[in-house]
């Protein structure tokens, strides 16, 4: 009989053993029971799972008991002797109880469902709740601000009744503005294409005065030409002088080839000559056609700066008026109120830079806080620089007379620094 630990691979592993005794009769048919007593001594002292194999010569293991502990022996041990009877009772009194137990146990987890249940509830209502409260307090807020929204308009209704001649004031000066706007976007329609003529123009001059400077050298090289021509018929004729006695039929031959080479050369000269004259006549042509069209120009020019001091002018005007009417406004309430229609228009000049300076210096002043360029509004308490500064970057100034231009009218600025490259 050997004693393993529970979790045994072979019966070597054993934590001791001890031999069973032979029965009497070991041929015998009647069942004979026999026992065996090990020393606590060699038993073991933890509390790690044991079991008992009866091992037979072979050793093949016959039989095993259930695991069990070894556990000291306490004072408190008792040993209870019962009847049937009162076992059989007790192990039903242990299925009804069980019975009881599964069935309270199911009534509390139903119990523990309803609790949480509750419990979302309970959470979502709060949630509800919280929301109802700041809806009523998001709600008194929108009733105040109506209520002062509606106060505001009836006072800028009030207010717009006694604007209405200096609307109409403004209207009229934007119209004229508008007009003298339409005449200068023309104006500068016309100038671009005398200025892209003018360009074409001068890129043919360039390249008459290079053909003239090619025919130039051409004409010294037949120049040259001839020039080494005369040279040698006056050798050959000197030549022929002494070799007329001689033999004067070849040397008339060769005199004609000479004279007919000479001839030859002479027309081709004649003809680059000529082609020179014609390409010097194109050339002042040319020249001519240049003069009148930059006179065109400095005419559309004078004209561009007439319609610029009357654009300067209308526009003083509209901002003197619109500093009247922003002195009165701020007077009866602290609240800007922007002129309609006069956003895009106000600015709208981009040769008028030192006007468009001012103007908004004087909007700043007052109590309209919109840019002029982009239609941003901005808070009364924002400072003047910062103001100046966010105008300024939709400005581009040139280096060379302090002109000013709209960003998004690139191309009018680019046509601008090109006509300073003209001059």
């Amino acid at each position: 009989v050997v004693l393993l630990q529970v979790g045994w691979k072979t019966t070597r592993e054993y934590y001791t053993f001890m031999w069973a005794p032979l029965p009497g009769d070991p041929h015998g048919a009647a069942t004979t029971q026999q026992q065996i007593q090990f020393k606590a001594y060699y038993l073991p002292k933890d509390d790690e799972y044991y079991q008992f194999c009866y091992v037979d010569q072979d050793g093949v293991v016959r039989g095993a008991s259930v695991p069990f502990q070894f556990r000291a022996e306490t004072e408190d041990d008792i040993l209870v002797v019962t009847t049937q009877g009162e076992v059989e009772e007790i192990e039903l009194q242990n299925k009804n109880l069980q019975k009881e137990n599964e069935e309270l146990r199911a009534s509390c987890a139903s119990l523990q469902k309803q609790t949480m249940d509750l419990q979302e509830q309970l959470s979502k209502a709060q949630e509800l709740q919280s929301r109802f409260d700041s809806l009523r307090s998001d709600t008194e807020k929108l009733e105040l601000e109506l209520q002062s929204l509606r106060e505001e308009n009836k006072r800028l209704k009030d207010l717009d009744d006694c604007r209405e001649p200096e609307l109409l004031q403004l209207k009229a000066a934007l119209g004229q503005i508008q007009s003298v706007t339409s005449d200068k976007e023309c104006l500068e329609t016309k100038l671009k294409t005398a200025l892209d003529q003018l360009d074409k123009l001068q890129s043919q001059v360039l390249n008459y005065e290079k053909e003239v400077e090619n025919l130039s050298h051409m004409d010294q090289d037949k120049t040259e030409q001839l020039e080494s021509l005369k040279e040698e018929n006056r050798q050959l004729r000197v030549t022929q002088e002494k070799e007329q006695n001689k033999d004067p039929e070849a040397c008339m031959g060769y005199l004609k080839r000479l004279k007919a080479k000479q001839s030859l050369s002479l027309s081709c000269v004649q003809s680059e000559q000529q082609e020179k004259l014609n390409l010097m006549k194109d050339l002042e042509e040319q020249k001519l056609s240049f003069q009148s069209l930059q006179a065109k120009k400095n005419e559309a020019d004078e004209e561009n700066q007439k319609l610029r001091e009357e654009n300067d002018d209308l526009l003083r005007q509209l901002l003197q008026t619109r500093e009247v009417s922003s002195f009165s406004a701020a007077s009866q309430a602290h609240a800007p109120i922007p002129a309609p229609g006069g956003g895009s228009l106000l600015f709208g000049n981009p040769y008028c830079g030192a006007n468009l300076e001012a103007g908004a210096a004087s909007v700043s002043k007052a109590s309209i806080r919109k840019c002029p360029m982009c239609d941003d509004v901005f808070p009364e308490d924002i400072e003047t620089s910062q103001y100046e500064a966010h105008v300024q970057s939709h400005l581009l100034d040139c280096p060379l007379c302090n002109e000013t231009f709209e960003k998004s009218n690139k191309q009018v600025f680019e046509d601008h620094m090109f006509c300073h490259g003209l001059e």
